[in-house]
């Protein structure tokens, strides 16, 4: 039985697309790629590649492989490819290059692929798959955000920003840090996952639903607090996310903002590493969360083949396998976490009881176009990080840039 392998971003970006072997209907197999960024993850790729070898195992017409594209060009790289007609069968989407693909009609409707009503969804993220009653994706991951620690650093996890921010300060001499997070234009995307968590964190948000609030006193007040840790010298500036990610694993950095999925990868980093996880300290109990939808391309020429790799996924014993790949996240349906799990992460209950008020990283009202307002907002505030403009000037701008561009 041929295994899962893992096309390079060369070849995907040659298309790396479905053929059928001998013919549909012919005792033929249809050979699918499935596109996402976390088979390139140093901990959960290598797992869920062989979670994908078990499909393949378990079918006789239909075989999917792993296309590994890296997490910074990920978006960008498949909406080119689907915009052109081409790509991957299926996709894992972060939630604004989803929303990009849905109003751009990329994406292939699911609502006569699968029987939803066969399957116990979370309805809390479920709710962000359907638009204008069309369901477009199935969540793959759903993986809230918290403040993981260092336990051989900080015996008590702060709970206010002050604290966090005085924790930081104390714990960064010689070449460890108090605390890493994104600060890079080449990270984009990722530097609006760090800072969605201080905007809403502090009571902003980038929007009321119908008109944005890019410069309102909230977002700048989070936005502030942010710039201010940078300004405090207590993060490595200039790492990137591998980079510090790293430095978390070698007890070199006391605390990050992450998400869920990260348990997995710092364990697959450093197994005996001492850490542990709490809400994020900030003001407000509301935080970003990774919504990543599993999408069917809509140029694909097998989207049945596609959906029952879908509807394999959703069986109960393949989503709580998936989810013990994916580490502390949740998944498409209600699971149960075994005593197993929760005695070797017993802070596993502190992401699951986030759900409720953890948001997916979008533009409310402007979902479609969040990818273009993330880049302008981004870009303004690294230019306030590295002080060619003063915050509130920056984020003055970005509302009038972002308001034009949605007109």
């Amino acid at each position: 039985m041929a295994t899962s392998l893992i096309c390079t971003a060369v070849a995907f970006l040659s298309g790396c697309g479905s053929d059928s072997e001998s013919g549909s209907g012919s005792g033929g197999v249809t050979k699918l790629t499935f596109a996402a960024s976390t088979f390139g993850d140093p901990g959960r790729g290598p797992l869920l590649t062989k979670w994908l070898d078990d499909f393949n195992k378990s079918q006789n017409k239909v075989q999917v492989s792993a296309a590994a594209v890296p997490y910074p060009t990920f978006g960008q790289t498949v909406l080119t490819q689907m915009g052109s007609g081409q790509g991957p069968d299926l996709i894992r989407f972060d939630m604004p290059e989803f929303e990009s693909a849905s109003d751009a009609g990329l994406i292939a409707p699911l609502d006569d692929l699968i029987d939803v009503s066969k399957y116990d969804l979370l309805k809390q993220p479920d709710q962000f798959m359907v638009h204008d009653g069309r369901r477009d994706g199935i969540i793959f991951e759903a993986s809230n955000y918290a403040m993981f620690y260092n336990a051989d650093l900080i015996s008590k996890p702060p709970t206010t920003y002050e604290e966090f921010a005085k924790t930081a300060q104390s714990l960064t001499k010689g070449d460890v840090y108090g605390l890493a997070f994104r600060q890079t234009e080449a990270e984009e995307a990722g530097v609006w996952q760090d800072i969605f968590n201080y905007v809403y964190g502090f009571g902003g948000k980038w929007s009321d639903g119908k008109n944005l609030t890019i410069n309102s006193p909230e977002n700048l007040k989070g936005l502030q607090a942010y710039k201010d840790l940078y300004d405090a010298k207590v993060i490595p500036r200039g790492a990137d996310a591998a980079t510090f990610r790293r430095m978390f694993a070698e007890g070199k950095v006391g605390m990050e903002l992450n998400n869920g999925g990260y348990v997995t990868a710092t364990r697959g980093q450093n197994p005996d590493l001492n850490f542990s996880v709490a809400p994020i300290p900030f003001p407000v109990r509301t935080q970003g969360a990774i919504l990543a939808p599993i999408v069917i391309n809509e140029a694909s020429p097998s989207k049945e083949a596609a959906a029952t790799f879908i509807r394999w996924a959703l069986e109960p014993a393949n989503q709580v396998k998936l989810q013990e790949i994916l580490g502390a996240s949740s998944v498409a349906t209600v699971t149960q976490r075994s005593a197993e799990q929760l005695k070797e992460t017993p802070f596993l209950k502190v992401f699951d009881d986030l759900t409720e008020s953890s948001l997916p990283q979008i533009v409310l009202g402007f979902e479609a176009k969040t990818p273009d307002i993330r880049k302008i907002v981004v870009q303004n505030v690294v230019a306030a990080l590295q002080g060619t403009v003063d915050l509130k000037t920056a984020l003055d701008r970005a509302q009038e840039q972002a308001t034009q561009l949605v007109g």
